[in-house]
């Protein structure tokens, strides 16, 4: 009678999260760009209203990071079974990414208000 590993019969365990940060991280990596696109094509809007968009890119930056994160310690609860370390860690670098662009549109607008100021 042969036996196989104990957990050989139970379904591959599925690493959702990790995924999920690498979307949430692309849409925060696309946010800033798709806000000057879209104040530069449509009519009434300038550059500057494409700062609008620095928040949601920063908050869907941060919730790519928190998603990495948590496929990160799913992973160390299954002991590795769950897979998506490499997901998980494309997640987390276009999460920082989209929030390293939103911060320096925040920055970029900073300093646009900051030498308004100071010329008037």
């Amino acid at each position: 009678m042969t036996r196989g590993p104990a957990h050989a019969s139970s379904p591959p365990l599925r690493n959702g999260s990790a995924w999920a940060a690498v979307l949430v991280g692309l849409l925060s990596v696309a946010t800033m760009p798709a806000a000057i696109v879209l104040s530069r094509s449509l009519e009434g809007y300038e550059l500057l209203d494409a700062g609008y968009a620095i928040p949601v890119g920063a908050a869907l930056g941060v919730a790519a990071v928190a998603l990495a994160r948590r496929a990160r310690l799913r992973i160390e609860r299954t002991l590795g079974r769950a897979g998506g370390a490499g997901t998980a860690r494309l997640g987390r670098l276009l999460g920082l990414l989209g929030f390293c662009l939103a911060t320096s549109g925040a920055i970029a607008i900073a300093t646009y208000a900051v030498l308004t100021v100071v010329s008037e």
